[in-house]
């Protein structure tokens, strides 16, 4: 099955709020075990997989920056709170039967090791999930842009942005019903149109690097299976 992936390596950016559940916050188990099985459909392929995950369902910094709180301390807070939802996912994993490793940017020793590169990248040759928490373990730099620059340093072949939609569109597709979604689209074409794929410098970074961002709607049956076997889904950002 390994000669027919196109991805033998991903980076898979998932939100906070894929663990939220239907109110899209705190930490809902389910979420997390229905995360782990479509995590380990690919698993079982041969793929090697590192999981990038946000904090929006347990913290937006942008909330405590419009009530006066400090950039810097809102988001060290949303560093910490990503911490805990790649623990919540790492032991949904396990519970699957994946060996999973948490790496954290921010040195907490007692709940995940440090993150270091040349470990992360032998994790995955072990066949393990390893799952990065803490950003980049920089305040001012999003969970979008951790996901890439990790991406770029384990030699990840694409970036999955899993949504709850099926690709990018030119307008909101539950607001707008002739909202059109495209196939592909050039990095600078999205930024251009200010899509919401990826912050820009997370999508700057890919550009700069020719890493493709893979945007698909997780929860569709087998979606990301018949991403990495190279079936057409989602909208694939890249070098045209």
């Amino acid at each position: 099955m390994e000669n027919q992936l196109k991805y033998k390596r991903i980076l898979l950016k998932l939100s906070g709020e894929a663990l939220g559940g239907p109110k899209g916050s705190g930490i809902d188990p389910l979420e997390a075990e229905q995360l782990a099985v479509r995590v380990r459909e690919v698993h079982e392929l041969g793929v090697d997989v590192a999981i990038v995950i946000g904090a929006g369902n347990l913290w937006r910094g942008r909330v405590g920056i419009q009530r006066g709180m400090d950039r810097a301390t809102a988001d060290y807070m949303g560093m910490l709170a990503t911490v805990m939802n790649a623990l919540a996912l790492m032991d949904a994993m396990e519970r699957t039967g994946l060996v999973t490793r948490v790496q954290s940017a921010i040195e907490m020793h007692a709940v995940a090791e440090p993150y270091i590169r040349r470990r992360a990248i032998r994790h995955l040759e072990k066949g393990r999930v390893v799952i990065f928490g803490a950003g980049t373990g920089n305040p001012f730099f999003s969970t979008d842009t951790a996901a890439a620059l990790r991406a770029m340093e384990i030699g990840a072949n694409v970036v999955i942005k899993a949504t709850k939609v099926d690709g990018v569109y030119d307008s909101d597709p539950k607001k707008n019903p002739y909202a059109v979604r495209f196939n592909r689209l050039s990095y600078l074409e999205t930024m251009n149109r200010r899509l919401e794929v990826m912050d820009s410098t997370a999508i700057s970074l890919c550009m700069d690097n020719h890493l493709p961002i893979l945007v698909l709607d997780l929860w569709q049956p087998e979606s990301l299976k018949k991403a990495v076997l190279g079936e057409e889904i989602g909208t694939l950002v890249c070098d045209m």
